[in-house]
């Protein structure tokens, strides 16, 4: 459990080392207050060790795998619970029928696994409200089932997102057979580094960052830092692409 409250800790206050490094490339070519925003970003990190990179510390997203479901979620929230007693995180989940204030509540994926393994998420409000997903093919995008169109949806979703969710982005993307699946993926991708990107993935960021958005909607030409796309069976009948976003100071970490 204290395992757990020190990765809470980690994950709020640390960047991961792929997300700094294209945060500090992206610095050293960009322009004006595109550059000025870029390093008051870095500047934020700096100041920020043992401190939250932003006062929204997300909802904590948790993806394990283990065979003992039952103690781990258990561990889970009573480490949320402390956490949050404790200040490391702010209170952030709310009763959507009382309107009141009810601590930290996670998200929580199990996997089934002889091997033991947290991944944990937090997930700003900001970003998560710019998510979007989308059934092809879509007459309004002209976009058809297969690459092409899952490329046409991302480029559109990071359109309409413009500066609202903390940009430079960090996009997952998901293909599935049902909404849920194709969202959960996509939050998956978030999860991976970047500077691994395939092909596709390359030429994706690429004709995003042609939108000219730039870091927290100010122009310039680092509208994301990186795209992930990940694949999951569909049902012949069904092509859902989810779009997940990442804001600037996504955390990620693990044990």
């Amino acid at each position: 459990m204290k395992d757990i409250v020190e990765l809470y800790r980690k994950t709020i206050s640390e960047c991961p080392a792929d997300i700094k490094k294209e945060l500090k490339k992206a610095h050293s070519k960009e322009k004006a207050r595109a550059k000025e925003v870029l390093g008051l970003m870095l500047q934020n990190l700096s100041l920020a060790k043992n401190k939250p990179k932003c006062q929204d510390t997300g909802t904590p997203i948790f993806f394990v795998k283990g065979n003992n479901h039952e103690k781990i979620k258990r561990d889970i929230l009573e480490a949320s619970r402390i956490a949050t007693d404790q200040h490391i995180l702010r209170p952030n989940s709310v009763d959507p029928l009382t309107e009141k204030n009810i601590g930290t509540v996670p998200l929580i994926y199990f996997k089934e696994s002889d091997d033991f393994e947290i991944k944990l998420m937090m997930k700003g409000g900001g970003s998560e409200n710019v998510s979007r997903f989308y059934s092809l093919p879509d007459k309004e995008l002209k976009a058809e089932r297969g690459l092409e169109g899952v490329k046409k949806c991302v480029v559109d979703a990071v359109f309409k997102a413009q500066g609202k969710g903390c940009p430079p982005y960090i996009i997952g993307v998901g293909v599935s057979g049902s909404i849920d699946e194709a969202m959960r993926v996509a939050k998956i991708q978030l999860l991976k580094k970047l500077g691994k990107e395939s092909g596709f993935e390359k030429e994706i960021l690429n004709e995003i960052n042609k939108l000219g958005i730039g870091p927290m909607g100010v122009g310039g030409k680092t509208t994301a830092l990186g795209v992930r796309v990940g694949f999951a069976p569909r049902h012949p009948a069904s092509y859902f692409v989810g779009v997940s976003f990442g804001c600037w100071t996504l955390g990620r970490g693990k044990l």
